[in-house]
């Protein structure tokens, strides 16, 4: 078994009044030669935008983006013709593919909008763009790890064109599971949303992250109440 630690604290971080966000990997003007994918984990941003501000209209291509609200409402338009506001309790995807472009406004005025942006290479360059959002309340579980993403859209949660699969989990206090991955060809990304646990024998606190590969099997056991994201993604780019 091989892992990685990236701590919360060493991740890039960027402040420009109307938006606080964090870079588990590099992006924009944080560049770290050792933080740049995890796989074909490429991106996972941590933001939070101020009330009534956001990303203006800009171009994406040939990248696979699942947003994850925290708290607080986004409002979305693209140039495929979708406009949507998404929230706590569902997941957005969109496969960029052959070139799109996308605005995201916090839909409130008076409180920020706190969400997880995660970017992965696709495994089909130049598909036809695409968009889907879901809720995910329906299909969560206490105490126990639940399907939020797939590669099939037959499967539970969003798909998207890559062999990965995301999993989140909403865990009591020594509450111990296990997670059995997908490929041997895939490696696991554990980020700490909310809480701690430890992951095998490393201790994640809030927003840690920990990378694992070479194995099948993880065992996780939250030691606070806790909410925890999985990313089951292929090794090889």
């Amino acid at each position: 078994m091989n892992t990685v630690l990236h701590k919360a604290s060493t991740r890039g971080h960027a402040n420009h009044g109307w938006l606080d966000t964090n870079h588990t990997f590099s992006f924009a003007n944080y560049y770290n030669p050792e933080r740049m994918h995890f796989g074909v984990l490429r991106v996972l941003n941590d933001d939070s935008v101020i009330g009534g501000k956001g990303f203006g209209k800009h171009p994406h291509d040939n990248m696979e983006i699942v947003t994850i609200p925290l708290s607080g409402d986004l409002a979305h338009q693209d140039s495929m013709g979708n406009s949507s506001v998404i929230k706590n309790g569902e997941v957005q995807v969109m496969s960029a593919g052959t070139g799109l472009f996308h605005s995201e406004y916090n839909a409130n005025s008076d409180k920020a909008v706190k969400f997880l942006q995660i970017w992965l290479f696709p495994n089909r360059k130049n598909v036809k763009p695409r968009y889907d959002q879901i809720s995910i309340k329906s299909i969560s579980l206490k105490n126990d790890f639940y399907q939020v993403l797939s590669p099939s859209k037959d499967d539970q949660g969003v798909w998207i064109h890559q062999n990965a699969w995301f999993h989140l989990g909403d865990f009591e206090r020594e509450k111990t599971t296990h997670y059995q991955l997908k490929s041997p060809e895939n490696g696991l990304y554990v980020f700490m949303i909310e809480g701690d646990a430890t992951v095998e024998n490393q201790v994640l606190n809030r927003r840690d992250g920990l990378g694992i590969w070479n194995t099948n099997n993880v065992k996780i056991t939250a030691s606070a109440n806790s909410k925890i994201l999985l990313m089951d993604v292929p090794m090889n780019i």
